[in-house]
């Protein structure tokens, strides 16, 4: 845990390359223009980064959680955008591996291991988001089809993608009346509406998803009906990690542009660093980023050891995203008013970073659950 093997040392040697040589040359105009580029997305997929986890049976390099991470943080690192759409492509191979028939794996999860294929995960709505169990999206069985019907809120790579898991309402009130559903991209009936105009993530796509009695195949259907809401929690669960391996990714890129300008830059004819302003600031940045890296690599580490992991998980998210804010704008602090401008990438990493504090679960809900399992722990089930 504390030493890579020589083969993870590859893995991330290979990503850092990779996600530099795809992303750099248009990382700055991309996320100017808001544009995601699929053929970029397709490439990385080509470099064995868009199924690491995923069985070597289904087209993936059969790796943990553990390397997904390692290589999160390289992409990361250069492009956050891309970060997440390596991960949210990720979300419908976890799920189909673990919930999926042979039919489904063998239709999609290939595609989507090399990156040929590009997935979305549909569930938060206009009035559901941390209240998952409330969304309003219905799915009615009609002969050998469900009809779907509603619309879903901030759908990442939404108008691009080729295949989403969506979670809609089949039966009553709460949890147990949700289903999750396979549905391709090109269904008669689905549309999209507004694409986001966001402060971050700019070159990641973020597009309401509508359902007008969009009929899907009933073998679309996810294991049985009633599995929806279990099925989003586990993949929340995963996605908490990869969000804090981007996290790290967005930390160490601050750190790095602010260290190298601190030892640089000169006033009084001293390096800032040498500034115990500076420098402790510096330390503080360095430290945050450490520890999220590590409790990122505990999570994944009992994940793919088939131990609990939601708890560190949450611990992991919330940690790590916090960080992510906190040293992305300390890093501006460190470049003063040149921090503030677009001839450095610290202000797009500030950008970046807020949104890891909300997405797969707002921190005040991580805290929720943290504080939940301190209830059990110490003072017994309510």
């Amino acid at each position: 845990m504390f030493e890579l093997t020589d083969e993870q040392k590859a893995l991330v040697d290979a990503a850092r390359a990779a996600a530099q040589d795809i992303l750099g040359p248009t990382l700055k105009e991309d996320d100017e223009a808001e544009r995601f580029r699929k053929d970029l997305f397709a490439r990385l997929g080509a470099a064995g980064l868009c199924g690491i986890p995923t069985s070597g049976d289904y087209g993936g390099l059969g790796l943990g959680y553990f390397e997904y991470c390692l290589a999160l943080e390289e992409i990361a690192a250069v492009s956050a955008s891309y970060g997440v759409s390596v991960a949210v492509n990720g979300l419908p191979q976890v799920i189909l591996g673990e919930f999926g028939n042979e039919a489904q794996k063998q239709r999609w999860m290939p595609g989507l291991a090399a990156g040929e294929l590009l997935g979305g995960f549909a569930l938060s709505e206009p009035g559901s988001g941390s209240d998952a169990a409330s969304l309003r999206t219905t799915a009615q069985r009609d002969g050998d089809f469900y009809r779907l019907n509603g619309t879903k809120f901030w759908i990442t790579h939404g108008g691009y993608a080729d295949v989403y898991v969506l979670m809609a309402r089949t039966g009553g009130e709460g949890p147990k009346g949700i289903s999750a559903f396979l549905l391709p991209g090109d269904t008669p009936g689905l549309s999209f509406g507004k694409k986001e105009e966001k402060m971050g993530l700019r070159a990641s796509p973020t597009v309401e998803l509508i359902l007008e009695d969009a009929k899907i195949p009933a073998e679309n259907l996810l294991g049985r009906e009633g599995d929806g809401f279990r099925v989003a929690m586990r993949a929340l669960d995963s996605g908490r990690i990869t969000i804090a391996a981007i996290s790290v990714g967005i930390c160490r890129a601050s750190l790095q542009v602010a260290s190298t300008y601190a030892c640089q830059r000169k006033q009084f004819n001293t390096p800032i660093i040498d500034f115990q302003g500076v420098g402790f600031l510096l330390a503080d940045m360095a430290t945050r980023t450490e520890a999220s890296r590590l409790l990122v690599h505990k999570a994944a580490w009992l994940r793919d050891r088939g131990l609990s992991y939601s708890e560190v998980a949450a611990m992991a998210k919330c940690f790590a995203t916090d960080a992510a804010m906190a040293v992305s704008t300390d890093g501006v602090q460190v470049l003063g008013g040149y921090g503030y401008t677009r001839e450095y990438p610290l202000e797009r990493y500030m950008r970046d970073a807020k949104v890891m504090q909300i997405v797969e679960g707002t921190n005040q809900v991580q805290r929720v659950v943290i504080s939940r399992n301190l209830r059990k722990a110490f003072g017994g089930a309510p």
